[in-house]
């Protein structure tokens, strides 16, 4: 999954206002899956959103997909550790991560969806309701499974 260098140029520029928050930093802080930081998982997960959109042609809107995937897992959080009042994280951290992108970002309507709806079907009332969301959904799911089960 290798990306053009127009791809890589339009995906940095992008991300470059997101990127260089120190919020946002803090990400590297935290462990996704096996060993990976959650930095690193949601720039798997943007990288292969932009990706499967432009090798299928899919036309989702490019920023919107960018910034959905970069910030779906923007919760702030060490999951791992079970008592300080998460919930369970499996259903309640994709309200937080969107809950904090538009705090932080002041996001569309149209990407907080997109964060909110990446965890489903584990979250069945959180269905995917724009080709952006289904794109970052399936990519999560592709990249989760990859580091939960290689990254050990």
């Amino acid at each position: 999954m290798r990306l053009r260098p127009e791809e890589e140029l339009r995906l940095k520029s992008i991300l470059a206002p997101f990127k260089s928050d120190a919020r946002v930093q803090r990400m590297k802080e935290f462990v996704q899956h096996g060993r990976i930081s959650t930095f690193d998982h949601v720039e798997s997960v943007t990288r292969l959103s932009f990706w499967l959109n432009e090798r299928f042609h899919l036309g989702a809107d490019e920023k919107v997909l960018t910034v959905g995937a970069f910030l779906h897992d923007y919760y702030l959080y060490d999951w791992h550790v079970t008592d300080e009042g998460h919930g369970l994280h499996g259903f309640s951290h994709s309200r937080t991560a969107m809950e904090n992108a538009t705090n932080h970002f002041g996001i569309s309507k149209k990407t907080q969806g997109v964060i909110e709806s990446h965890m489903w079907p584990l979250n069945i009332t959180k269905v995917p309701k724009c080709r952006e969301a289904w794109i970052v959904c399936l990519a999560d799911k592709c990249i989760s499974t990859k580091e939960t089960l290689l990254c050990r």
